[in-house]
């Protein structure tokens, strides 16, 4: 009895029974492969735009996005109603299969350092647009518009009447 126990076990204990390893090879995937390799994904150019735009905006220093005559058509399309304000205003994308490249129209406030800002809107933008869509940044041009001057008056201001 002892000689039909010792050729029942395992050479290599770690490996399980011989009938174990068949029965893990009888299973069948089905789909053919990994999941995340079925089908293919396709990103718009406005939705790269989005989010580097709010990207854009969040760094200090970055008052306005897009030239002034965007920003004032902006303003007049903001007040209509049923206008929504937009994001992408200032931002051209160019969207690839793997890569975008992106130009951004930025207005400055008066003061801060506009090498610092463009630096911090080129890391903040590629950081985002590289994590939320997964496509690689190769470039991204900001172009300085304009400086907003501590006693200029607001373009957008809120309306006298209600």
């Amino acid at each position: 009895m002892t000689d039909t126990t010792q050729r029942n076990r395992p050479d290599n204990p770690d490996k399980g029974s011989p009938g174990a390893e068949a029965k893990k090879t009888s299973v069948t995937k089905r789909g053919g492969g990994d999941p995340s390799s079925r089908g293919r994904t396709t990103i718009a150019d406005g939705v790269v735009e989005k989010i580097a735009g709010l990207a854009a905006r969040d760094v200090v220093g970055v008052h306005a996005m897009g030239s002034g005559l965007s920003r004032t058509f902006g303003a007049v399309r903001d007040r209509v109603p049923g206008g929504a304000k937009s994001v992408s205003r200032g931002v051209k994308v160019e969207v690839g299969e793997v890569q975008t490249a992106l130009d951004l129209e930025i207005v400055v406030e008066y003061g801060v350092s506009i090498a610092d800002v463009a630096r911090a809107v080129r890391e903040n933008v590629v950081s985002a647009v590289e994590r939320m869509t997964g496509l690689e940044v190769v470039e991204v041009n900001i172009a300085v518009s304009d400086v907003k001057l501590p006693d200029e008056e607001e373009e957008e201001q809120e309306p006298r009447l209600q």
